[in-house]
């Protein structure tokens, strides 16, 4: 009988791709740049975070591999820098990941303050567009990449803070016309929505938010730290080498939820705690 052949999995899945990772110093974004190189990348790390990001570098490879540029998202010419970068360094821009975020207070309404949330607003929104926008100008050319933005449970939900939601929500839009606009030049455009991730972020999450994770842990069988009961980063990372490799060459306009499912229901225990933890400490999560 006649067998069926199939393909030889392919263990370095992004080799010959250049990346590049904004918010790529620490968390989601230092997990998801060791598992981009790992997988055959050369990446750009761009981040506020000067020491952080050279040490990643270093340990990534150096040069070679990985490197490292100063990077404001909400500043264009930090952005554009980043994208140039790419390209002088290692020849092109396959993958961009908007991954910069910021804590965002949360507040009743009538209270917001505008200056939070124009800085809200520059990293989360207009730093992803003009991520979006200094990509496409490389990646239009060679007719080919992947666009990745982190967007958030709260992009599908009500969460504690008005800006951040707005915000979150508004990336799904970006990345909708992105995946739109650019299709006919074999752009992928996505987005990732993380629920609670354990990453260096927080610490400056309130205590109130992070006991209430522990008693209602979506793994409730698991009682050690909270760092085991929640995701970690490589949640985050292994996502999104997914939508950077050519595993997702049909995907586009598409948001991937990586949540655990905590979103599925209004009721669920660790969504309450996340509202709830406004009114213990009027702050929000990332």
């Amino acid at each position: 009988m006649a067998t069926i052949a199939r393909p030889v999995p392919i263990a370095l899945r992004l080799q010959g791709k250049v990346a590049l990772i904004t918010g790529g110093a620490s968390g989601i974004g230092e997990e998801t740049a060791k598992t981009f190189v790992a997988h055959g990348a050369k990446v750009i790390i761009a981040d506020i975070q000067d020491a952080a990001g050279e040490k990643l570098a270093r340990e990534l490879g150096g040069p070679d591999t990985a490197r490292f540029i100063h990077c404001d998202v909400s500043q264009e010419e930090d952005v554009a820098a980043a994208v140039d970068l790419s390209v002088s360094a290692y020849g092109g821009l396959h993958v961009m990941f908007n991954n910069a975020g910021v804590l965002v207070p949360g507040c009743p309404l009538e209270e917001t303050s505008m200056v939070e949330f124009d800085r809200s607003y520059g990293v989360l929104l207009k730093g992803a567009v003009m991520g979006v926008k200094h990509a496409a100008r490389v990646m239009k050319p060679m007719q080919t990449g992947s666009i990745i933005t982190t967007a958030s449970v709260a992009a599908h939900i009500a969460g504690p803070s008005m800006a951040y939601t707005t915000l979150k929500h508004a990336l799904l839009g970006l990345t909708r016309y992105a995946a739109w606009e650019l299709r006919d030049f074999n752009i992928r455009a996505n987005t990732i929505s993380p629920g609670a991730i354990c990453t260096p972020i927080m610490k400056d999450v309130p205590k109130f938010f992070l006991e209430q994770m522990q008693a209602s842990s979506f793994f409730p069988k698991m009682k050690t730290s909270v760092s085991h009961k929640i995701a970690g980063p490589d949640s985050i990372a292994n996502a999104a080498l997914f939508l950077a490799s050519d595993d997702s060459a049909y995907v586009s306009g598409e948001d991937l939820a990586v949540d655990g499912s905590h979103m599925l229901q209004p009721g669920d225990p660790l969504i309450n705690a996340y509202k709830l933890s406004v009114a213990a400490s009027k702050s929000a999560l990332i």
